[in-house]
């Protein structure tokens, strides 16, 4: 059985799936999900000290330094629904922030104990995203392959006009594609080496993927 707090890196490009999954194995575990964008939005809109340290540097354009973004995220591990650890999705997104996140998390006697990197193939992501198409009247999502709606164009509840968001065109997928495998997939052999990656197919049904991630969950516990 596991020792101590259960804390777990979700990793994977975007549109991989990962918030799906997370939702999902997150309920499975009985942990917390704590999610970068979440931490944002939850200390700019509280104006927390942190919050406000990091809104001087989005005004200005400028990223927000590590050791502002280490504290959220340890300020959010230290709650009492952490108390038996986390599902982290977002964050870390670097090598910097891996290696902070696991100063801050050995000074407190704990580590990560798995990292799954649900791996899809580029091209695949492309698709997934390329054929999202949104209702402009009630914002319901569709896809033109694999949740197309009954007439083409049209969204099924209200006759809305279903179009394609800027971030979904495929030279933007590809653009942020190409972000995510400079910046976060280094952690990939970061973790590797560190004997707590797992390798899970996220180009397979939603209920597969799970399936895979619980196994890999359930091997790492008995690791520990």
């Amino acid at each position: 059985m596991a020792k101590g707090p259960t804390f777990i890196i979700l990793l994977g490009p975007p549109a991989s799936g990962k918030g799906t999954q997370a939702a999902q194995l997150r309920e499975a575990l009985e942990l917390s999900h704590v999610a970068s964008g979440d931490l944002f939005r939850e200390n700019l809109g509280n104006e927390t000290e942190l919050g406000l340290k990091a809104k001087e540097y989005m005004d200005r354009g400028e990223l927000v330094p590590d050791d502002i973004t280490i504290a959220m995220v340890m300020d959010r591990l230290s709650r009492p629904d952490c108390a038996g650890g986390a599902l982290l999705d977002g964050f870390p997104r670097t090598i910097a922030q891996a290696e902070a996140l696991d100063a801050a998390l050995t000074t407190q006697g704990h580590k990560i104990k798995l990292v799954p990197n649900i791996a899809v193939p580029d091209e695949v992501l492309v698709e997934r995203v390329g054929g999202r198409r949104i209702c402009r009247v009630c914002g319901e999502s569709y896809h033109v392959q694999f949740n197309p709606p009954q007439k083409e164009g049209v969204c099924d509840r209200d006759g809305g006009e279903l179009y394609q968001r800027d971030d979904d065109r495929p030279e933007t997928v590809r653009k942020r594609l190409k972000v995510y495998w400079k910046q976060t997939s280094p952690l990939i052999d970061y973790y590797r080496d560190q004997g707590v990656l797992a390798e899970v197919n996220g180009d397979q049904p939603i209920e597969a993927v799970q399936a895979e991630l619980r196994a890999a969950v359930e091997k790492a516990l008995r690791v520990f």
